[in-house]
């Protein structure tokens, strides 16, 4: 099964700063690519714990004793370390998005190139799915989706579209939502309006926002101190909630300062913001909108 290649492999990995005999995680497994490369810098005492709640990628499974993939969505990162007796780990690694491999296979409804069920779910047992927030959803709630993780400022037209359309017929594949939409797909930008249309979509679907706020409150409780995370974003509102974390351990306002009008958070940021290279990008494609930030627990 062909998920093609990492994203900022070296980097990420790197930023992890590897302890042979360290514990760690990597709550994005995919088609295990970070995975073998941490594993190839552990020692014979060194765990590795990968989450992925994508049943496809369990046929990714690494043959190791020092690795466990869990087929779980990673908002539930402590409990299922807990239920491995792991109360602390060295690193967790993040590559977010949706994967290449999720990308290709046409019925699972990510990509804007095939023909498909409304579909965009990254756990298919979960039951909204993109169909039903185009087809259940109210006229204020597309709005908000689309203008909120698309940040499409047609949002109030195009949901407004989609409702009068769908009382005449459900709108069941993306070459439908396509044609609903098609008076909003000016033919310059037509690519660059639907990959924000589905991206809003299938955030929603997958609630990618909520999930990644409940991973990253609870990174510090579960990090070593001087552990670290390694996280890629590629879309700015994952990487402003990441970076604000790491500056504030808040995701809005400032922390509160003490009297001597310091402020005490749980991660400090380590080296600067990673983008990859044109020499990745020019391999890779997927790789071009990706952010790394490293930090380390204090």
């Amino acid at each position: 099964m062909d998920y093609h290649n990492a994203v900022l492999l070296k980097e990420t990995v790197d930023g992890l700063d590897i302890q042979p005999n360290g514990v760690y995680v990597d709550v994005t497994f995919g088609g295990g690519g970070h995975s073998k490369e941490i594993l190839s810098r552990l020692g014979p005492k060194g765990k590795l714990y990968a989450f992925d709640q994508d049943k496809d990628a369990l046929a990714n499974a690494i043959e190791d004793d020092r690795f466990v993939l869990i087929n779980e969505n990673f908002r539930y990162i402590k409990r299922f370390l807990r239920f491995y007796g792991v109360k602390e780990v060295d690193g967790v690694l993040a590559d977010f998005g949706v994967s290449s491999h999720q990308f290709d296979v046409a019925e699972r409804g990510f990509s804007t190139r095939f023909e498909a069920d409304l579909d965009m779910r990254m756990n298919q047992d979960n039951k909204l799915s993109a169909f039903e927030v185009v087809n259940n959803y109210s006229e204020e709630r597309i709005k908000n989706v689309l203008l909120q993780y698309g940040e499409l400022r047609q949002a109030p037209a195009m949901a407004r579209v989609i409702v009068a359309e769908r009382v005449k017929e459900e709108i069941k594949t993306s070459e439908q939502l396509k044609a609903v939409l098609k008076p909003f797909l000016n033919h310059q930008k037509e690519n660059k309006v639907l990959a924000q249309i589905y991206q809003a979509i299938r955030i929603e679907v997958n609630q990618e926002i909520e999930v990644l706020k409940e991973l990253l409150l609870q990174t510090p409780e579960i990090l070593k101190k001087g552990g670290r995370l390694s996280f890629i974003s590629y879309h700015s509102l994952e990487d402003r909630l990441v970076k604000r974390f790491i500056r504030n351990g808040l995701f809005e306002g400032e922390p509160e300062r003490d009297m001597f009008g310091n402020f005490e958070v749980p991660l400090k940021k380590v080296g600067k913001l990673i983008i990859p290279s044109q020499s990745e990008i020019k391999v890779n494609n997927r790789a071009r909108s990706a952010k790394l930030r490293v930090a380390e627990k204090i």
